[in-house]
């Protein structure tokens, strides 16, 4: 059973900075793809920022500048730096990670419970 649990979610006051966090555990044969994606009351879940298994990172046009995707192989985690934060980036913000759980399995899709950002003005 593979789980992502995520830390680091809170409440900060317009350009403040957060940091999240999400580990991988359980059966974990190769991890590929680790991302973050945030959803907002009303709104769609909408991609944040993506990571490859090499280091290639793509970031949402409404936070590139402000948000550093990085990983730590050795530890299967993920983290969003987040600065200069806005009222905006107010959502519920959830790991995704392609990876696969047995040297015979295929790339398949696991998500975190989600953790509450909040940015007051």
């Amino acid at each position: 059973q593979v789980q992502l649990v995520e830390s680091g979610g809170g409440l900060v006051h317009a350009g403040g900075s957060l940091r999240l966090s999400c580990a991988a555990s359980g059966s974990i044969f190769s991890i590929n793809a680790m991302g973050w994606y945030r959803q907002a009351p009303g709104k769609e879940r909408e991609l944040v920022a993506v990571i490859s298994g090499g280091g290639s990172t793509n970031y949402a046009d409404s936070v590139k500048g402000r948000f550093t995707i990085s990983r730590d192989n050795a530890k299967n985690t993920v983290y969003l730096q987040m600065n200069s934060l806005k009222p905006e980036d107010t959502a519920v913000y959830y790991c995704n990670a392609r990876l696969r759980p047995s040297i015979l399995s295929t790339l398949q899709g696991y998500w975190g419970q989600g953790t509450q950002v909040t940015v007051s003005s």
